[in-house]
């Protein structure tokens, strides 16, 4: 129940439903998903860990209000700890491999064609981590997640996200294959450093 409920609560901060700046509490969380305040509670202490929410003593949670700055000192950190990775998988992965992720790479455009925000931002991880995985490295896996999560959070009073960045967004995906592919390392490179900052422009 926790996890389905951390889920929905991931979707909702997503696509914008929970406000950064508001306080939830956790009985009022519960009864808009059918549920008692238990698992809620403990699925937004989850969150409070991944830096989603705030812990409001006696009121409920916050939702963090994410800044343009701390959005870019994020992707500085990805790009510091990816971009060494995908250079070095580039040059040792198989072509095959590569072209094996292409339903993964679809599975954003699908997302994104549609406008929804909240599974594209579980389709985009799932590439990452898809790419990632054959480096063979877990810790490195559980941390690039944990940031890539962090990223998407919601900005302060932020803009729904247009329909158009999202389907570039996602356009990446398969451009970072076929460089991958073609073992073409710079650009690579080029491709990674602007999809961590595109959806946040």
């Amino acid at each position: 129940m926790r996890g389905q409920i951390l889920d929905a609560l991931r979707t909702a901060l997503v696509g914008g439903e929970l406000v950064p700046g508001e306080v939830y509490s956790a009985p009022a969380l519960g009864e808009r998903f059918g549920v008692s305040a238990t698992p809620v509670r403990e699925a937004m202490q989850r969150l409070a860990v991944e830096g989603a929410v705030e812990v409001v003593p006696n009121r409920g949670f916050r939702v963090t209000e994410r800044t343009p700055r701390e959005l870019a000192e994020l992707a500085e950190v990805r790009a510091l700890i990816e971009v060494p990775v995908m250079l070095r998988l580039a040059r040792t992965v198989p072509a095959a491999r590569w072209a094996e992720l292409r339903p993964v790479a679809e599975a954003t455009s699908v997302a994104a064609a549609r406008g929804d925000r909240a599974h594209y931002a579980e389709a985009d991880r799932a590439f990452h981590r898809a790419v990632l995985s054959l480096a063979g490295n877990e810790q490195l896996l559980t941390v690039a997640d944990d940031l890539h999560r962090r990223s998407q959070w919601p900005l302060i009073s932020a803009p729904v996200v247009r329909h158009g960045v999202l389907v570039a967004d996602a356009a990446e995906h398969t451009a970072l294959l076929d460089a991958l592919i073609a073992q073409d390392l710079t650009v690579v490179e080029s491709l990674v450093r602007e999809h961590f900052t595109g959806l946040n422009d």
